[in-house]
């Protein structure tokens, strides 16, 4: 069944395997209204998109992000910590998208305000499902996401 009003909505996809990130944006491609699905690999780059800092100073912030934990450079914990720290940046929902099914991982999310935690399935239909059900979730069913830029 799907979503009540589905909407166009901006996401921002931090996430540092080239296959896992391809099967998310393909799987975005297929869903009708089309969405707008941009990708980092790091999270420096996150908060650089997040924050608007070079090379991203034109990009509109997303209305949600699919954060990876096992990322480079900062991890997707450290990006989930200084997200919810920011009085702008805490709005934005953050849907953790990950293998990890540790239970401190889980926990340490949910200390940090983080929206949802998916675990990936291994198995490729499943994962596709996945996708498609998280973009149906924060398209249509979540009516209320909160304003990312002031009113």
């Amino acid at each position: 069944m799907p979503p009540p009003t589905v909407r166009p909505t901006r996401f921002l996809l931090a996430e540092d395997d080239d296959d896992h990130a391809e099967l998310v944006i393909r799987t975005f491609a297929r869903r009708q209204p089309a969405h707008v699905l941009d990708r980092v690999n790091d999270g420096e780059a996150a908060l650089r998109y997040l924050n608007r800092q070079a090379p991203f100073e034109r990009v509109e912030r997303p209305e949600v992000v699919l954060l990876d934990l096992n990322l480079p450079r900062l991890s997707g914990h450290e990006v989930l910590s200084a997200m919810k720290a920011d009085d702008e940046l805490r709005l934005i929902p953050v849907v953790v998208l990950t293998s990890s099914e540790d239970r401190g991982d889980r926990l340490r999310a949910y200390q940090r305000y983080v929206n949802s935690y998916v675990v990936k399935p291994l198995n490729f239909s499943h994962f596709q499902q996945l996708i498609r059900d998280v973009c149906d979730y924060w398209t249509g069913w979540d009516a209320h996401l909160p304003p990312t830029r002031p009113v």
